[in-house]
Order: C-alpha cells, then structure tokens, then sequence
C-alpha cells in the first residue's frame, strides 16, 4: 500500500465530543485522503457511559479507537465510576508522561488540541489538556525524557484548535443565550483557516454519536441540534487553528491538510 502524502493527525482533547466539535471536518478529511489520525481523551475513563460514544464518533470521523488518559472530569464524578482522580488534579509530570506514551506509540506528524484559552468557554480540563500537550508534544522528542515511554518522536507541529473574534457570529449567541462565557482570539492569533464543508456530514455524524450529549439546556451538541440547519452549518463548516512553536526539525513540512481548502 502507498503511504499517503497527507500528514498523519493525533487529536488530543478533554472530553468526547471536544474531538468532534473542534477538530472533526480536519480529522475526517486526513483519514478520506489514507493518513492515519487517531485521538487521546483526556476525561471520562473507559467504564464511564460516554465512552461508547466517544468510540461511535471516532469510528464516523475514520480516527480508529478511543485512547483515553484515564482521568476524570472536573466537574462530573460519573466520568470515573472506579474513582479516578480529575485531570486537574493529577500530577503534571504524570499526565504528561501518559500523553508522551501515546504520541511515541502512534508517532504523528501533526498533533491538534485546544487553546490555551480552553475555548470559548474556558473550562478547567481544556486549559489543563493544552498545557500537558504543550509539554507532552516537546518531551515526546527527548530521549531522557520519560524512556519508559518509548523511543523518541518529533511531530512536526502542533496546532491549537481556536475561535477567533470574527469566526464566533452565529455561535457567540448560542452560548450567551445559555449563561457561558465568550472567550474568543484575536484574528491574527488564528494562522491556519480549514474549511470543511466537504466533511459536514461526517462531523455531525461524528457529534451526534455524543447521545448524552444532545439533551438538556446548556451541551453544546445539543444547542446544535435545535439550531437552523444553515446556522449549524455555518458554525461547523470552518475550523480554526494557531500552529504553536516546537524544537527544530520534525517529519514533515508543518501543513495542517495536503489539500485544497487548506491553511491561509
């Protein structure tokens, strides 16, 4: 088999449904063009009701299946039925040294993840997930940085998912209408612009797999689901990213997709 051209994609989030919502139309379009991408769950452990879901969503965006961290939610304690600790309490040599594993194990050329704004709405486990990415993504490429993990590997770049001011017009009013805070990046902060209209079906596949997810007054999935269909569209069509420094070198050329539309 020949080795696609287009760079191989490791999605680190929080929660389930982050990967889709965020990152699902760049992870579906790498997988349709033969690169292998795949995902690491910070929260909500292997027992928990969401897991399932978050395997059904994986398997509509083509990222195989789940890899989890093993912590729980900050503010959920059904997302660790065995009584993990929260992610925001772990230790952060800890959590870092397990993401440093999977990054080894799965050897990705690009790696994406939240903002250090934690989104829109700057939940704990978003703000913490990129800070252990930050690190997890450098010391992956260290050799006496955690060797217990693996043999060293370099991705190329990491890009944070990200809102800018002037992407959020039909979403900021979704969110203020039920309480949660706009906590948006200036434009020039965003240095990669993907639109995926072309992969909309697959991402919202991807984030109705999310079942829990689609009830109840404040979940984003669910604000989409009772949304116009134009207007969902137009808050899905586009993702955003800002590419974060990393060490010299790396695989390959620091490009988000291999195909047209791509980074601006």
């Amino acid at each position: 088999m020949t080795q696609s051209s287009t760079p191989s994609l490791l999605g680190v989030f929080a929660h389930p449904d982050d990967e889709s919502l965020l990152a699902g139309g760049v992870l579906a379009q790498h997988a349709a063009a033969g690169a292998r991408t795949a995902v690491v769950t910070a929260t909500w452990t292997a027992s928990s009701h969401r897991a399932p879901e978050l395997a059904a969503a994986l398997n509509a965006l083509g990222a195989g299946t789940p890899r989890l961290l093993g912590y729980a939610d900050a503010r959920n304690p059904d997302s660790a039925p065995g009584g993990a600790v929260r992610l925001v309490d772990a230790p952060l040599d800890e959590a870092v040294g397990r993401l440093v594993a999977h990054i080894r194990h799965f050897q990705p050329d690009l790696v994406v993840g939240h903002d250090a704004l934690g989104q829109l709405t700057g939940h704990p486990d978003h703000r913490r997930t990129h800070q252990i990415t930050l690190l997890a993504v450098e010391a992956a490429g260290l050799p006496h940085l955690y060797p217990e993990a693996g043999e060293p590997w370099q991705p190329a770049a990491f890009y944070a998912a990200t809102h800018p001011q002037s992407g959020i017009a039909d979403l900021g009013p979704l969110l203020s209408g039920v309480g949660k805070t706009l906590l948006s990046m200036p434009d020039e902060y965003v240095s990669a612009t993907v639109d995926v209209t072309a992969w909309l079906d697959r991402k919202w596949a991807a984030i109705s797999s999310h079942r829990s997810q689609l009830h109840g007054e404040r979940p984003l999935p669910a604000l989409l689901s009772r949304a116009d269909p134009g207007r969902r569209d137009r808050i899905l069509a586009t993702e955003y990213f800002t590419r974060l420094g990393l060490p010299r070198g790396g695989q390959v050329a620091s490009a988000l997709t291999a195909s047209p539309p791509g980074p601006r």
